[in-house]
């Protein structure tokens, strides 16, 4: 069997593998991506936070996305009852971008993909990772396409951006129990017939139903909307019973006051997806010769979008130190990728469990509104969580319960409270 010879090895084509192959094509660099599914596809992670426009303008991919006029997002918008609190990517604490997309994934890969195609890139899709074996210096991976065919490639390196099929902490024994409580989702596309002309049939919606029960509405610029609901996983299996999906995605719809009428009559694009205890960790982010980008080693929840962008900054941070490895540098993996991910993954994970025990929501919905405490939890929204400029960051884990619990017991709070 003959053995293709490559630099770098890139498992999975999605957001996360596209911008280390975009990032390392720009640097000539030998590259193979395998994609184990063929594009387009159906998968989650609609709504991107603007921190993912630096990494898809790093890796060339920006004007290709910028051309198909997906939907803007400037911000998102969270409804309990009658309060609605809306943060504005353009009022944010720090530096960044002010807008990013509402996407489906099925057309954005896509573009993707081709766009790194057209550029060179080889992706070999229905193409799945089996065997791999590492020497130190160097790696053997064997490949079986829809066929059956197998083949080898050594590579010096290996970025695993396998997402939910988490190849390589499968294969080497990685996964680890998820830090969150589980929790679950269903979810599926509408034509959006009853949708509102405006800013109101465009904006990106949380709808909370209770705490730790939330609807998603997120609409496409091509007229469909996609709708989920999320909830701790025995109040998913209890809507769902023995009527399936589809009846139990219509249940929760029901359960919006606020978007019952929009979407009461809709039909479905396709039968909804159930995903079961969706969150995931690992006990290692990298090995001699790999590193784990993306779902295939963290993810946490999808109430603040952070998936996709957890992804594009693992993958392009990858890619960039995988490169200098390449070149001859010693690199920290410890502290240059693991650590510094794991500071982004602690904030986020702070965010996700204060939001199901309520602090968070305190904080979201209490009136009035404090504008300071809004613009810096809005940049935390928007992605830029490696900012420890900012306290909602620096001390997450102490300032978002140490603020409701004044707010609940009617105490005022200064910027000493936060700074």
């Amino acid at each position: 069997m003959n053995i293709e010879e490559v630099d770098i090895l890139i498992i999975g084509a999605g957001p996360s593998g596209s911008v280390a192959a975009g990032y390392l094509q720009q640097r000539d660099i030998r590259i193979k991506v395998i994609e184990k599914s063929n594009f387009p596809r159906l998968v989650v992670g609609e709504s991107l936070i603007p921190r993912v426009m630096d990494h898809f303008d790093e890796a060339g991919l920006l004007p290709a996305l910028q051309s198909q006029n997906f939907q803007k997002k400037p911000g998102a918008r969270f409804i309990r009852g009658e309060v609605i609190s809306i943060f504005d990517f353009s009022n944010k604490f720090g530096e960044g971008w002010d807008y990013t997309w509402q996407i489906p994934r099925a057309d954005f890969d896509l573009v993707m993909a081709q766009e790194l195609q057209r550029k060179g890139v080889d992706i070999a899709f229905e193409t799945a990772l089996v065997d791999i074996t590492f020497d130190g210096s160097t790696s053997l991976s064997t490949l079986e396409d829809k066929y059956g065919n197998r083949s080898q490639v050594r590579a010096k390196f290996v970025i695993d951006a396998s997402g939910y099929g988490r190849v390589l902490p499968r294969l080497l024994q990685l996964d680890k129990p998820s830090q969150l409580n589980p929790h679950s989702a269903i979810f599926s596309h509408v034509e959006d017939i009853n949708r509102p002309e405006g800013i109101e049939g465009t904006q990106i919606s949380f709808d909370v139903l209770n705490t730790e029960v939330w609807l998603w509405v997120i609409p496409f610029s091509n007229g469909r909307t996609s709708l989920g609901i999320v909830a701790d996983t025995a109040f998913i299996e209890q809507l769902k019973g023995d009527a399936g999906t589809t009846e139990a995605l219509k249940k929760a719809i029901s359960l919006s006051d606020f978007y019952v009428k929009r979407f009461a009559n809709t039909t479905f694009e396709f039968e909804p997806v159930h995903l079961k205890n969706y969150s995931a960790a690992v006990t290692k982010m990298y090995g001699d010769g790999f590193a784990l980008t993306g779902n295939s080693s963290e993810f946490l929840d999808p109430v603040f979008s952070s998936g996709v962008c957890f992804a594009t900054e693992s993958g392009i941070l990858a890619a960039k130190l995988a490169f200098r490895q390449l070149q001859g540098e010693s690199i920290d993996w410890q502290v240059d990728f693991a650590d510094y991910m794991q500071r982004g993954i602690d904030v986020f994970t702070t965010y996700v469990k204060e939001w199901y025990t309520g602090n968070l929501q305190t904080l979201f919905f209490h009136r009035p509104e404090n504008q300071d405490v809004k613009r810096k939890i809005c940049a935390v929204l928007a992605g830029y969580v490696w900012n420890e400029e900012n306290p909602f960051v620096k001390k997450h884990d102490r300032v978002i319960r140490t603020m409701a619990y004044m707010l609940e017991n009617n105490q005022t709070f200064s910027h000493e409270h936060i700074d």
